[in-house]
C-alpha cells in the first residue's frame, strides 16, 4: 500500500469518526452558552467568507465588476421579498447584460 491509499483511509476513518461523534455524545456533553454562542457566530463568519471568495474572486485575481453587480441585485431582491425565480433571474440577467456591455 503506497503513502497515497494510506492517506485516503486515515482521511476516510478520520472523517468517520468525526460524524460519529455528535450523535454519540448527543445530551451527554453540554456546552456552555458563550460556545454556543461562538459557534453560530463562527459558522456566519465562514459563509459570509464564501461567499466574498465566491463573488468577487476567480483563478486567483478580482472577477470584475459584472458578478459582484448581480449579486447585489439579487441581495436587493431577496431583501424585498421577492420570489426566488425572479432573484436568481435578476442576478443572472444583471450579470449577463454588464458582461455583454464589456464590464466583465
Amino acid at each position: 500500500m503506497n503513502a497515497t491509499v494510506a492517506m485516503i483511509l486515515v482521511l476516510a476513518v478520520g472523517t468517520y469518526a468525526f460524524r460519529l461523534v455528535g450523535p454519540v455524545l448527543h445530551g451527554r456533553v453540554e456546552l456552555p452558552e458563550r460556545v454556543q454562542e461562538l459557534l453560530s457566530a463562527g459558522a456566519i463568519v465562514l459563509l459570509v467568507a464564501l461567499l466574498v471568495t465566491g463573488a468577487l474572486t476567480e483563478d486567483g485575481g478580482f472577477a470584475g465588476w459584472a458578478r459582484p453587480a448581480g449579486i447585489l441585485v439579487g441581495a436587493v431582491l431577496a431583501w424585498r421579498r421577492a420570489p426566488f425565480v425572479v432573484v436568481v433571474l435578476g442576478a443572472a440577467g444583471t450579470t449577463a447584460v454588464l458582461r455583454a456591455a464589456g464590464l466583465a
